[in-house]
C-alpha cells in the first residue's frame, strides 16, 4: 500500500515514521514533509492548502492510505474533496472538523449533552460581548471562533484588558474571519493534560495520558508557543480521573454525534483541564497534537495502519491499541526567538550522534540547503526517548538534546519535571 501523510511539522514525521513501519506500506510520501520525512519515503512539493493537487495526487499515484496531519487542511474541506473521489482518508470531514474550526459550535455541543466546560456566552456583535463580560467575574477567556494558528485565545485579568481583546478580534478582525464571532468564557484554574482518542462514529480507542507544555520557558512563563515538549503517561490524569474522562467526555460525545445525526471519524483530541469540580473540557482538536504525538507514536506498539483502517470501516470497536509499558519524553529544540522572530539557515549537526542513545528525533522546522541540514522553522527538532519511568525517559532525551548542535538553539530545560513532584 502506497501512504501518503499531509503536513510538514514534527507531529507528521511521527505519524510518517510510525506508518513506516507497518508492513503493509510499500511506499511513502510527505507533502510537503521536511528533511526528516525524505529519510522515510518521498517528499512531495505540493502545500497543504492545495486540496486538488493533493487529490490529484493521491489518485495518479494510487495512494491507499492519505493521513492528515494539520487542522486547516480539515478544516477546508480535504477529506470531503478526497472521499468524492473515492480516495481513502484518514480524518474528519469539514463537518466534523468544526468541533476545533468553530469553537461555538463544540461549546454548544457540549452544553447539549453534558460534557463539562467552562460556562460560556458567544458572541457576533461586539457591543453585547462587552456587555456580557461585565457580568463576568475576571479573569475572562475570549476566544476567536474559528482557526486562528493557535492566537486566538486571550485571557483578561481584568474589563479593560477584555474590552481590549474584543476590540482586537472582532473590531480590529487581527485574525481575521476567525474574529468574526467570540466565544468568552470562565476563566478555569487547576491542571491541563491532552486526551486522545480514536473514534469511528460509533465507539472510541483511548490512548494514554499525555502532558504538554505551551509556555516558552522554563517553569512555564514566557509567550505560549505551539509546544515546547510532551511526555506520556501524565500522573495528573489518575486511574479515577481517566475513567471520568471516558464516561463524561467520550461516551456522552459518541453518543452525541449519533444524536445529533454528525458523522466523525479520526482523531479528536479533548483538551482537559483537572479542576477542584473534577474534570472540563477546555476544547476539541480533530486531529493529533503537536509534539504529544512525538511522545505517541514511540509507545505505541500496534500497526497504525491497521487502527486508522478500521477507523475509516467503522470497525474499530474489533481493533484493541497495544502499548509499551515505557514513558516518553519529547523535548522541541527550537530556534532562538521562537515564539517572535527567529533566523533560519542555522546549520544542524550532532543528530547521529543523539539517535545512537536510542533517542527518536523528529524534524519539524527543518530543511536540506546545498547539503547540509539547517533550520527552517520556529520549532526544529523534537528529541523523544522512552525509559522505565518518566524520570528515566526523562534523563535519556535530555542525553540526546545534549548532542545536537545548532546556533541560538533553545529548549526548555524542565519539560515533565512536574510528574516528578510528590
Amino acid at each position: 500500500m502506497k501512504v501518503l501523510v499531509v503536513g510538514s511539522g514534527g507531529r507528521e514525521h511521527a505519524l510518517a515514521w510510525k506508518l513506516r513501519q507497518s508492513p503493509r506500506v510499500s511506499a511513502l510520501f510527505c507533502a510537503p514533509g521536511n528533511a526528516g520525512t525524505a529519510t522515510l519515503g518521498s517528499n512531495v512539493p505540493i502545500p497543504v492548502s492545495d486540496i486538488t493537487a493533493l487529490a490529484d495526487f493521491a489518485a495518479g499515484e494510487g495512494v491507499g492510505l492519505t493521513v492528515v496531519g494539520p487542522d486547516d487542511a480539515l478544516a477546508a474541506g480535504i477529506v470531503d474533496e478526497f472521499q468524492r473521489r473515492g480516495l481513502r482518508i484518514f480524518g474528519p470531514t469539514k463537518e466534523g472538523a468544526r468541533f476545533e474550526s468553530s469553537k461555538a459550535f463544540a461549546k454548544h455541543f457540549m452544553e447539549r449533552h453534558g460534557i463539562p466546560t467552562a460556562r460560556f456566552g458567544e458572541f457576533t456583535d461586539s457591543a453585547e460581548a462587552h456587555r456580557f463580560c461585565q457580568k463576568m467575574t475576571y479573569p475572562v477567556v475570549i476566544k476567536a471562533d474559528g482557526l486562528a494558528l493557535g492566537k486566538g485565545v486571550i485571557i483578561a485579568q481584568n474589563a479593560a484588558e477584555a474590552a481590549m481583546a474584543i476590540y482586537r478580534i472582532m473590531d480590529q478582525r487581527q485574525f481575521g474571519e476567525a474574529g468574526r464571532r467570540v466565544v468568552i468564557e470562565e476563566f478555569l484554574t487547576g491542571e491541563e493534560c491532552s486526551l486522545h482518542a480514536l473514534v469511528d462514529g460509533s465507539s472510541y480507542a483511548i490512548f494514554p495520558s499525555a502532558q504538554d507544555h505551551k509556555r516558552a520557558l522554563d517553569g512555564d512563563q514566557g509567550l505560549n508557543t505551539g509546544g515546547m515538549g510532551a511526555y506520556s503517561p501524565a500522573p495528573v490524569l489518575t486511574p479515577e480521573l481517566e475513567r471520568a474522562a471516558r464516561e463524561q467526555v467520550m461516551e456522552p460525545f459518541v453518543r452525541g454525534l449519533q444524536a445529533d445525526g454528525l458523522a466523525f471519524k479520526g482523531l479528536l483530541y479533548p483538551g482537559l483541564m483537572v479542576t477542584p469540580q473534577g474534570l472540563k473540557v477546555l476544547e476539541f482538536n480533530c486531529r493529533f497534537g503537536d509534539p504529544e504525538t512525538q511522545a505517541f507514536m514511540p509507545r505505541l506498539k500496534s500497526d497504525l495502519v491497521e487502527a486508522m483502517e478500521a477507523v475509516i470501516d467503522g470497525r474499530l470497536s474489533g481493533c484493541k491499541l497495544e502499548w509499551t509499558d515505557e514513558a516518553a519524553v519529547c523535548v522541541v529544540m527550537a530556534s532562538g526567538g521562537y515564539p517572535g522572530d527567529y533566523a533560519k539557515g542555522r546549520e544542524i549537526g550532532g543528530i547521529a550522534d543523539a539517535e545512537s542513545t536510542g533517542a527518536t528525533v523528529f524534524h519539524a522546522g527543518t530543511k536540506i540547503s546545498e547539503g547540509r541540514l539547517v533550520t527552517s522553522g520556529g520549532r526544529v527538532l523534537g528529541v523523544t526517548a522512552l525509559g522505565a519511568d518518566v524520570r528515566a525517559a526523562r534523563e535519556n532525551a535530555y542525553a540526546a538534546v545534549g548532542k545536537i548542535r545548532f546556533q541560538d538553539a533553545h529548549y526548555r530545560r524542565d519539560i515533565a519535571a512536574r510528574a516528578l513532584k510528590g
